[in-house]
């Protein structure tokens, strides 16, 4: 049964919540109010149109493709070769940097009720606790992973649901007031970026398609409703924030429990740090199944040895899974917790910028129909291309060198296994 199980349309809308909505939507409202003031809330407003515009081109060429790989898939049938393997390098090896930070996050989540789990040799018990687990997991079936993913994501949005539903009636209008030492003009760029953050994880949701029904069809779908409740829970989080703390928000560093604290008590403490947890814990299972699915994608497109893709009785890609455990667990001892995920922020406009030109291009092809097609011709693909350029413009140079490196280093690695790889080497050099 392992091997025939399929995730539906609501276990991809589920899995696709899980990746997105994360440990931003906790921490990024003191943040986001800082830069902008009250004003923050139209950043997650105008960033809501920004991600849709991405995310509807994912969703075109989501719609093309029945095959695992996503943003490789849609950058190597679009530009060729080499393009979709620096967008596929990227994409793995950011996902399992990714994964690290967040087995180290949950371990620091904890320390919250338990103090040690934040540093030593007890984090990092911890987080590669979480990862040999999850990977022993996902090891058995997709059937094991769809539901504890479903069951967490569940879990993790029930005290984000509670907060707003009750959090609505003690906002304060008075709250909503612009403050004039803030120049919202001057850090738009940067509080967009940094809002940003919260919306990254959707591209992943394509990776995996091999192993959901009807994927032309649902993972369209699956993308927009993602990204509406996502948006939805993003904007409704920031204004009960601003509407019960006001300008202590911006020293907030834990701004939705203690906005929670402020009409709850040390019960509202405790359950936006339970849904903390949840949170991380569910982007740990999330991580656990799309992040070796990245690495069987190259494999098999012929840019990797296909043994990556080799499936294990249960169905599932097991020598991808074990080479993912193995990369991620040494990352957990590093410790660069900001760092790693400066790397992941960035990085992402390595699939988003070559999948939004590959609409443009793929709709040329006649031999790939869509199941969604965006309206007004290429307008939406142009602005999401333009927007991320101007977003990268916002960054600072340090976060670029971070974030896009690893493309420049991904140049010798192409050439290299272009002579070098068996059973690869005939589709790199067609």
């Amino acid at each position: 049964m392992g091997s025939k199980e399929k995730l539906g349309l609501w276990s991809i809308v589920l899995l696709g919540i899980n990746g997105v909505v994360g440990s931003g939507v906790y921490l990024l409202p003191g943040k986001a109010y800082a830069l902008m003031g009250p004003s923050s809330l139209w950043g997650y407003v105008l960033d809501t149109l920004l991600v849709l515009a991405i995310a509807l081109c994912f969703a075109e060429t989501g719609g093309m493709f029945d095959k695992t790989g996503g943003p490789y898939l849609y950058a190597k049938e679009a530009f060729g070769d080499f393009v979709g393997f620096e967008v596929g390098i990227m994409k793995w090896a950011i996902s399992i940097i990714a994964w690290a930070t967040m087995a180290v996050g949950f371990a620091t989540a904890l320390s919250v009720f338990w103090p040690s789990a934040a540093t030593g040799t007890l984090k990092n018990v911890i987080a590669i606790s979480i990862i040999v687990v999850l990977s022993i997991v996902n090891y058995f079936g997709v059937s094991i992973t769809k539901y504890l993913n479903n069951i967490v994501t569940v879990a993790k949005l029930l005290p984000l649901i509670l907060f707003v539903i009750i959090g609505v009636f003690f906002i304060k209008g008075s709250n909503f007031v612009a403050t004039p030492e803030i120049n919202t003009a001057a850090n738009l760029g940067p509080a967009l970026i940094l809002i940003f953050y919260a919306f990254t994880g959707f591209e992943s949701l394509a990776v995996a398609a091999g192993d959901m029904e009807n994927p032309k069809k649902n993972v369209p779908i699956a993308l927009m409703i993602t990204m509406i409740l996502a948006s939805v829970i993003y904007i409704l989080t920031q204004a009960v924030a601003i509407g019960t703390l006001g300008t202590s928000l911006a020293k907030s560093t834990a701004p939705v429990a203690d906005s929670a604290k402020a009409f709850l008590g040390e019960f509202g403490v405790i359950l936006v740090t339970l849904g903390t947890l949840i949170s991380i814990g569910g982007i740990n299972v999330a991580a656990s199944f799309n992040t070796p699915r990245a690495g069987v994608a190259l494999a098999e497109g012929g840019i990797l040895p296909m043994v990556i893709a080799k499936k294990s009785k249960y169905g599932t890609p097991y020598i991808a899974i074990i080479i993912t455990a193995l990369l991620a667990i040494p990352l957990v001892l590093t410790g660069g917790f900001v760092k790693l995920a400066m790397i992941s922020v960035i990085s992402r406009f390595a699939q988003y910028i070559p999948t939004s030109l590959a609409v443009i291009v793929l709709r040329k092809r006649k031999d790939l129909p869509s199941t969604f097609r965006i309206p007004f011709g290429p307008t939406i693909p142009i602005v999401a291309v333009v927007v991320s350029l101007w977003l990268l413009t916002k960054a600072t140079s340090e976060q670029i060198i971070w974030g896009l490196g690893g493309l420049v280093i991904g140049v010798p690695l192409y050439f290299i296994l272009k002579y070098t790889v068996k059973g690869g080497s005939n589709n790199l050099t067609n």
